[in-house]
């Protein structure tokens, strides 16, 4: 799996957006990626004119943009790392799914492609293996709940304060 060359993690973020859209919806309009990326039209539209010139989108003013078909692989690959991160996140990590995507939407920007892979081949290895599933995740999730308990009850000691000790 290779990362998209030459392409910023916003413009990675707009292929990734414009994918999602066109799955959807079959085209993307401004407006739509726009909404999706909480961003002006008119960043949008720099965004698509910067990714037409690289071949990524079929774009004109004024009109719906589309995948080209090495925008679609580029997109697929942005997917892919967006999907592998949040999987472990969430299945392995126990985390929620709303603080899984936001951090795999970081991370698919960073990582090294093996990197990705290898996080990817250790959740599949502990999504298929019956014994990881039963034993192993249910003791990591038994963990952090009495870490957490064990942080909350320091917290709360070192937030109170200590007797007054004078002498007198």
């Amino acid at each position: 799996m290779s990362q998209p060359s030459s392409l910023s993690t916003k413009l990675e973020d707009y292929l990734e957006t414009i994918y999602w859209i066109v799955e959807k919806k079959r085209v993307a309009r401004a407006r739509d990626i726009a909404a999706a990326l909480s961003v002006h039209k008119s960043t949008v539209t720099a965004a698509l004119k910067s990714l037409s010139r690289k071949g990524l989108v079929n774009y004109s003013a004024y009109e719906a943009a589309t995948l080209t078909p090495k925008g679609r692989k580029a997109a697929e690959v942005v997917v892919r790392r967006h999907e592998i991160g949040r999987d472990f996140f969430i299945n392995v990590l126990a985390l929620d799914e709303k603080l899984a995507d936001a951090n795999a939407c970081r991370m698919e920007h960073v990582l090294d492609p093996a990197v990705m892979e290898r996080l990817a081949a250790f959740a599949k290895f502990v999504g298929d293996c019956p014994r990881t599933q039963q034993v192993c995740l249910a003791d990591f999730k038994k963990f952090l709940r009495n870490t957490s308990k064990t942080k909350k009850k320091t917290a709360q000691r070192a937030s109170r304060k200590p007797a007054d000790k004078r002498t007198t």
